[in-house]
């Protein structure tokens, strides 16, 4: 027979037993449920607002169904910026190449840039390493080609259930219009997923025109106010897209546009989270950006 516990003793505390984010909404969403997504963002962000979902959760699930509004056009690689291999180097030359960009999965053109024979994946060397004469030919795998008008929603599906981690996006005329992969995809659901070749500084503002500029949101506030001599608060911001943010009172949206003594800033690309790209113009000629004016995008 087992002793009985000293009345001295402290009680155990109850077993807890944590209702799941599931239970917390669905009890929140009581007595009306949502009938629509719109219906569904609104109750995510009262949620949010009355502190049922915290910012982590709340980013991610509005991340989830934004994927579904959106297309690869939105988050991919532009041409210019692809990391591709030429199939008439030999090995000893594409190895430099394949190290310092990081990549486990690159494009392989032949002849152009336009004329891509397929998909190198670099672990695929790894067994040929050792030969700098081999023919990289038959390591080449297909590719695979989607439109830029593709759903992402569908894409990570697709991604899922053929274990491909890359695809090529083509345009309406067949041409190549970027690359996307399955981390861009799941970036816009859990945000920015960084690894040890991301690198720490990178150009983030590109002159398109005499008037013109993109700046990506990530932009640090210091870079712009350098760029565009104007003075953004940097004390409770650290980026462009932070401040514009803060400034509009919500995550801002395609469209959104704000007038900084003269210049106009306005979002071109935004995802559930925050402004991806925004579009800078002067309303007027002066003032003209300093001498740390980005180049023009190549």
């Amino acid at each position: 027979m087992s002793e009985p516990s000293s009345p001295d003793a402290e009680p155990r505390p109850a077993k807890s037993s944590p209702r799941s984010l599931l239970a917390r909404l669905t009890a929140f969403m009581r007595p009306t449920e949502p009938e629509d997504r719109a219906g569904i963002k609104a109750v995510l962000e009262a949620a949010h607002d009355r502190q049922v979902l915290d910012g982590e959760s709340y980013a991610m699930i509005s991340g989830a169904l934004e994927v579904a509004n959106q297309t690869v056009s939105d988050i991919m690689v532009p041409r210019s910026k692809m990391d591709m291999l030429d199939i008439s180097k030999p090995l000893s030359e594409l190895l430099p190449e394949i190290i310092e960009s990081g990549h486990s999965r690159f494009p392989v053109f032949e002849d152009e840039r336009d004329n891509i024979v397929g998909i190198l994946l670099a672990k695929d060397l790894l067994l040929s390493i050792t030969n700098p004469s081999i023919d990289v030919r038959p390591l080449i795998r297909p590719a695979v080609y989607i439109p830029e008008t593709k759903r992402l929603n569908v894409l990570l599906h697709e991604f899922r259930s053929s274990r491909n981690h890359l695809a090529i996006v083509i345009d309406e005329h067949g041409g190549t219009s970027g690359l996307v992969t399955m981390e861009d995809v799941l970036e816009q659901i859990v945000g920015n997923i960084e690894d040890e070749y991301d690198e720490e500084a990178e150009k983030t503002i590109f002159q398109t025109g005499s008037n013109n500029w993109r700046a990506m949101g990530i932009t640090d506030i210091d870079v712009f106010n350098s760029c565009f001599n104007t003075d953004l608060p940097d004390t409770d911001y650290d980026t462009l897209g932070g401040w514009l943010t803060a400034e509009l009172g919500r995550i801002p949206r395609r469209g959104d546009s704000i007038n900084y003594h003269g210049i106009n800033i306005t979002v071109v690309g935004a995802d559930a989270r925050r402004a991806l790209w925004l579009h800078i113009q002067h309303d007027h000629a002066n003032p003209q950006p300093s001498e740390h004016t980005p180049q023009k995008q190549p």
